[in-house]
């Protein structure tokens, strides 16, 4: 499987002219759909084009088509195929000072997975912020799905460690989900889940959208943190000392904000 985006009317054209045979379109969120040979691709309204089928043959037309300028190639793979029920689960800001925690999960069987790829779901560390959003939308309209938002301040009453918390979140995502075989991204201390796989949202098409949704509320969260700080918050905890300094200033609680178990607020705060 490989996604193009970017991909407007005009280049559309371009698979016409590369030999492609233009087909009906099954739903309501395709502009196009054309066919090669042992290669459909799939033009969607929102500007994303899925090349699928045979991978060699997948691989060689995204090599042409990228040589015309056919779009923006986001990623290229192929996920596993797995059988029956599968609940796919990720977070975000597990590494970051400020923000608490954020866990998605979600459910699909089949027809649902076709779909998702079908969307162009790939693992949200390929996606632009304005991607991610945009397809967390398509996300929730096709498959069962659950997010939760650990916000700093519930984070910091919390006794034990970010794993912890992170095993506690994904038991809670899939448990609501079931049934299904919970497949989890692995991090450090990973207690949860019938299959631990690093890496997994390269891997299964569940995780990849779990991923998704799982930033798509931590950027969620960062925005609401950064409006009651008054002042955009930073992501990551490499740069953050300028933030710490700025909330110190403020005076404002650094419980409401940051996890305060990380080392790096220890040492500030003395």
């Amino acid at each position: 499987m490989v996604v193009f985006e970017q991909v407007d009317k005009e280049k559309i054209q371009l698979l016409v002219k590369d030999g492609f045979v233009k087909e009906e379109a099954k739903t309501i969120y395709e502009a196009a759909r054309f066919r090669k040979g042992e290669v459909a691709v799939i033009c969607y309204t929102s500007g994303t084009a899925l090349l699928q089928g045979n991978k060699e043959a997948v691989e060689q037309a995204a090599q042409r088509l990228q040589k015309m300028n056919f779009g923006t190639l986001v990623h290229s793979g192929k996920f596993r195929q797995e059988n029956g029920l599968v609940i796919g689960s990720d977070e975000s800001l597990k590494g970051d000072t400020f923000g608490g925690l954020v866990v998605a999960a979600v459910k699909a069987d089949k027809d649902i997975r076709e779909q998702l790829m079908e969307l162009g779901v790939a693992d949200s560390k390929t996606l632009s912020d304005q991607q991610m959003v945009s397809m967390a939308e398509k996300i929730k309209k096709i498959a069962s799905c659950e997010v939760r938002s650990m916000l700093p301040e519930e984070y910091n009453k919390h006794h034990g460690t970010v794993t912890d918390r992170l095993n506690q979140l994904h038991a809670q995502c899939a448990q609501y989900l079931l049934p299904g075989k919970h497949i989890v991204d692995k991090y450090p201390g990973c207690a949860v889940g019938e299959v631990q796989e690093e890496k997994a949202e390269s891997k299964y098409v569940e995780v990849a959208a779990a991923s998704i949704l799982a930033r798509v509320g931590a950027l969620r969260q960062m925005d609401y943190l950064s409006m009651l700080a008054g002042f955009t918050l930073p992501k990551g905890s490499t740069h953050v000392t300028e933030a710490l300094l700025e909330l110190k200033k403020r005076e404002l609680e650094f419980v409401r904000f940051v996890k305060v178990d990380f080392k790096n607020v220890k040492e500030f705060l003395g």
